[in-house]
């Protein structure tokens, strides 16, 4: 087999120590620089969002999805019907169902099970949304917070009880394939 051998180019002492690419970097970066600073000046209204003091709830935009939850019905029965639809779509397996039965005497036994457990690893959760657009009961969606936190992972485990607390109760839910129309 034959070897190839490739000839370099020969390099200028500038293009060897990168001052050309250097003094076009800088050149850039000045541009930005001064740019940002006549906006400043000239009283252009601020790009940027003080966090802590400004929030960005006003601006969200009505397609946003934020972190998942629980909801009850009318009547604070629970919606969900432990199908387990949300945990096999779930893309990061964030959502764990264990179902359990509805004695057949209780007055709200809409469906024969209910989730014995529910619970969301939020640290997995990428919110994609799946978990909402699959379920045919609508017992879960996703609200508009963005801001989850946490001192450990275990805080940021929802259990069933949690996500029912931060759900709350949905009255007059509607299919979204009905509100396209």
């Amino acid at each position: 087999m034959a070897t190839i051998i490739v000839q370099r180019p020969k390099l200028a002492w500038h293009e060897r120590w990168f001052i050309s690419t250097l003094v076009k970097g800088l050149k850039i970066t000045l541009g930005h620089a001064l740019k940002t600073f006549r906006e400043i000046v000239g009283g252009k209204e601020k790009v940027t969002m003080e966090y802590p003091e400004q929030k960005w709830d006003a601006n969200l935009p009505s397609y946003y999805r934020g972190a998942p939850a629980l909801v009850t019905d009318e009547q604070e029965r629970e919606r969900c019907v432990s199908c387990q639809l949300c945990e096999f779509i779930c893309p990061p397996k964030a959502i764990r169902i264990t179902p359990g039965e509805i004695p057949s005497d209780d007055p709200w036994a809409k469906v024969e099970k209910r989730p014995k457990e529910f619970d969301i690893d939020m640290t997995r959760c990428i919110y994609c949304g799946m978990c909402e657009e699959v379920c045919p009961e609508q017992a879960i969606y996703l609200r508009k917070d963005y801001a989850i936190t946490g001192e450990s992972r275990a805080e940021l485990m929802h259990n069933k009880k949690k996500l029912y607390e931060i759900g709350g109760k949905r009255v007059g839910l509607v299919n979204k394939w009905n509100e396209l129309k």
